[in-house]
């Protein structure tokens, strides 16, 4: 389903349980749960190395995708810029890798790149969308890596939440809510859907604006709880397979 915006290319939204969105979601649930498992039966040095490979496909992504747009005349400072929840934690997953100290970022990238990530499956909206193939499979493909990485993390490294990194990502998030809402409003962007919501049909957006904000500071809290005690009951035993 295509929705028109004030943009030369619209969003494509694809229906949830739809057959597309059916046999969308199954390809990358199958290929995230195969690199969690082949994870548990490499070593940490190749383990790293897929962790390089990871990396390097969304700073490919974060490189080319805006250059492409540009070249093709459809760069808009409105839409383009990664200020997205999603386009955030794909920043942050792209250098993570290559970070000796990864705590304070891996805090953070756990709760935003995990829910992000599965929001973005469940509720795909593919903003300004060309119809080319790239951008389709960008799509999911960043979506993924953004997921999967703080899982493989915890899986794969013994990495831990720390006490605080609920308080510290709550935080955050609302900090960066006070700078971009002004900033779309500036602009004329809907980053982070703070300006109105996103199009695609989404269960956490309840009302109109502002009232459908202060619902996702309500989730957000309980989203963040759920992922906190669910990394300390050992998210990462569920991978877990004996060679």
């Amino acid at each position: 389903m295509i929705n028109v915006l004030n943009n030369k290319y619209p969003n494509y939204i694809i229906e949830f349980m739809t057959e597309e969105w059916v046999r969308n979601n199954l390809i990358a649930l199958i290929s995230m749960l195969s690199v969690l498992v082949v994870g548990r039966f490499l070593n940490k040095k190749k383990n790293t190395y897929v962790l390089y490979a990871m990396g390097l496909i969304l700073v490919f992504s974060s490189i080319y995708s805006p250059l492409r747009s540009y070249s093709i005349g459809d760069w808009n400072t409105a839409t383009d810029l990664p200020l997205h929840l999603c386009g955030i934690s794909g920043l942050i997953c792209a250098i993570l890798p290559f970070l000796k100290r990864k705590q304070i970022l891996f805090d953070f990238v756990f709760y935003t790149g995990i829910i992000g990530g599965i929001m973005s499956m469940l509720t795909p909206q593919m903003n300004s969308y060309d119809g080319s193939q790239f951008a389709y499979l960008e799509y999911y493909v960043r979506h993924s890596i953004i997921l999967v990485m703080p899982i493989y993390l915890l899986q794969n490294y013994g990495m831990e939440l720390t006490k605080k990194s609920m308080m510290r990502t709550f935080i955050t998030l609302n900090v960066l809510l006070a700078i971009i809402m002004p900033f779309n409003f500036y602009v004329g962007g809907n980053y982070m859907y703070l300006a109105e919501p996103p199009q695609v049909e989404n269960p956490l957006v309840i009302g109109e604006w502002p009232y459908y904000v202060l619902w996702f500071e309500v989730f957000m809290i309980v989203l963040l709880l759920l992922l906190f005690y669910s990394s300390k009951i050992h998210l990462r035993q569920i991978f877990k397979f004996s060679v």
